[in-house]
């Protein structure tokens, strides 16, 4: 399994919005340049995240994007369903009517459990969690010290 672009991306973005929660909106510029992201493609993933209800925008001078909701409440699986779809990692796992091979087939089991346990994880996960991890590594990194 590999992520896409647009999950990798959002994500970064969304973790982005929660690394800097305030009372003012960040703009989408602020955000492609931290996260070395065009501006054009952001915007398409923020529009999605927008429609999904997990960030929202505000227009205006001082405009841009926050989250909707405490970054304690977004989890990383919201943003995978946004981004990815709902859908199993193979077709015959959401639709097991498609495949003749269904009722002998080893191999459907594997992909549903494998599905299973990685939504699993992402539902498991928040955003709150990945700033964390975030500020742990940055205050580890800055304790290191480099002869």
């Amino acid at each position: 399994m590999k992520l896409s672009t647009k999950m990798r991306y959002g994500t970064r973005a969304m973790l982005d919005l929660a690394l800097r929660q305030s009372s003012e909106p960040i703009s989408l510029k602020e955000v492609a340049e931290r996260q070395n992201v065009s501006q054009r493609y952001l915007a398409q993933l923020m529009t999605s995240l927008q429609a999904a209800g997990l960030v929202r925008a505000v227009r205006g001078a001082k405009g841009g994007y926050e989250l909707a909701s405490p970054p304690e409440e977004i989890t990383l699986r919201q943003i995978f369903e946004v981004l990815e779809g709902s859908e199993g990692f193979v077709d015959c796992t959401t639709y097991p009517g498609l495949c003749d091979k269904f009722d002998v087939c080893a191999t459907q089991e594997i992909w549903a459990r494998m599905y299973a346990s990685c939504m699993q994880i992402l539902e498991e996960t928040s955003l709150a969690d990945l700033a964390r991890r975030v500020r742990e590594k940055q205050a580890a990194s800055a304790a290191m010290y480099h002869i």
